[in-house]
C-alpha cells in the first residue's frame, strides 16, 4: 500500500490547514476541524514519521528579502548523462528545484536570482555543461497565485 493510500480525509484536512499556516497550534487546528487535539497531534506526528510531511519552512514576502527573478528551464540531456547533470545542478544554489519530466525535454528546473545578470550567468553555466544538449528558458513575469508548499 502506498503512503498516499494510507491517508484519509482527516489527514488531508490537517495537511490543508498546515499548508495554509504551519505555525498554528495543534489546539487551533483541532478546533477548526472539529477533532480532538490529541488526534490532530498524533496524526501530524505520524505524517512526519512516514515522510508525508517532510518539513516546515518560512515563506517571505519578496520585499523582505529582495526581489528575486525566477525562470523555468527545460533541458534536454545526452543519453545516460542525467545523473551527472543533476549532481552538478545540486551544487548551484540558484537552482531551487529539479524534476525529471516526460516529453521533448528531460529535466525541468526552477532557477532564482536577484538580478537579471545573475540569472543570465547561472543559465550560461547550466547550458555550458557538456551533457546539456538544449535549453528552453521561460522567465516568470508575474505569479498569479502560489499555493503553500
Amino acid at each position: 500500500m502506498t503512503r498516499a493510500n494510507r491517508e484519509d480525509d482527516n489527514d488531508r484536512r490537517i495537511m490543508a490547514v498546515l499548508a495554509a499556516n504551519a505555525r498554528q497550534p495543534t489546539v487551533a487546528i483541532a478546533k477548526k476541524l472539529g477533532l480532538p487535539r490529541t488526534t490532530v497531534h498524533e496524526r501530524i506526528e505520524r505524517l512526519e514519521r512516514n515522510g508525508t510531511i517532510t518539513g516546515y519552512r518560512a515563506v517571505f514576502a519578496s520585499p523582505a528579502v529582495g526581489q528575486q527573478l525566477e525562470a523555468t528551464l527545460l533541458l534536454s540531456i545526452r543519453q545516460r548523462r542525467q545523473s551527472e547533470v543533476v549532481r552538478r545542478l545540486e551544487s548551484l544554489p540558484e537552482v531551487r528545484s529539479c524534476a525529471s519530466v516526460s516529453g521533448a525535454f528531460d529535466l525541468m528546473l526552477v532557477v532564482e536570482a536577484p538580478l537579471s545578470e545573475d540569472l543570465d550567468a547561472v543559465i550560461d553555466e547550466i547550458t555550458s555543461l557538456e551533457a546539456v544538449e538544449r535549453c528552453m528558458t521561460l522567465i516568470v513575469l508575474a505569479k498569479k497565485f502560489t499555493r503553500g508548499d
